[in-house]
């Protein structure tokens, strides 16, 4: 999977707004990204195609639980392909602005308004597919909950909190593992997905706890 974490969970001290990621500074990655800067690429687009992405992946989770055999696994199949193509995507269009050298004036605008429309998309498609949609929203709810807590914690420290344990990368992880689950066991999809939309609110909650009880003391540290 794409968006994994350099320092894990308890990734709270980075600058600048970048997530620290293992996959940033791999071969493949560097490659990929190399490619798409001198193919004239522009981030902003790979950014809206990470919304297109997880759009699809939002589609084939809708779908899928009133599919049959092979059509129900594809699409189970197609939901799990389109969260990780997001995920790529939102790995891409930071490493092409940033090493090569294409950032935009509105690219921090890019970076962060389609995170959270494809965010929505997919956790509200899950707790919908599930059955539960008061479940979906309550995870996009909380999905853009976290991303407020960071930006507003860096507003007022300079520091991103990235940590867990339901940040981005692992929400769309545990999405992506009940897609396949699902797509072995297509009879149980929507059973499944209840349990990791479930599972993601639960994790949200305790993320949200965590941001904010950091924040909490940095200001306090500050004021002594």
């Amino acid at each position: 999977m794409p968006d994994r974490t350099a320092r894990g969970e308890n990734a709270a001290d980075a600058t600048g707004g970048r997530r620290p990621l293992a996959s940033r500074s791999t071969a493949w990655a560097g490659a990929l990204a190399a490619f798409l800067a001198r193919a004239g690429v522009a981030p902003n687009a790979i950014s809206a195609a990470s919304v297109v992405f997880a759009l699809a992946a939002a589609a084939g989770i809708l779908l899928a639980p009133g599919a049959e055999g092979w059509a129900a696994r594809s699409l189970w199949i197609g939901g799990a392909a389109g969260i990780q193509l997001r995920l790529l995507c939102n790995l891409m269009d930071g490493m092409v602005a940033v090493e090569g050298g294409r950032k935009s004036a509105c690219g921090d605008l890019w970076n962060e308004i389609p995170d959270r429309i494809a965010d929505a998309a997919v956790l509200l498609a899950a707790g919908v597919a599930a059955g539960f949609a008061w479940l979906g929203v309550a995870a996009a709810i909380g999905a853009v909950l976290t991303a407020y807590l960071r930006a507003f914690g860096a507003a007022l420290t300079g520091l991103h909190d990235f940590r867990g344990p339901m940040a981005k990368p692992h929400r769309m992880a545990t999405l992506t593992a009940a897609c396949l689950a699902a797509a072995v066991l297509p009879c149980a999809g929507p059973a499944i997905l209840a349990v990791a939309t479930g599972v993601i609110v639960a994790g949200i909650v305790v993320t949200c706890w965590r941001r904010t009880a950091l924040l909490a003391e940095r200001l306090r540290e500050r004021q002594s």
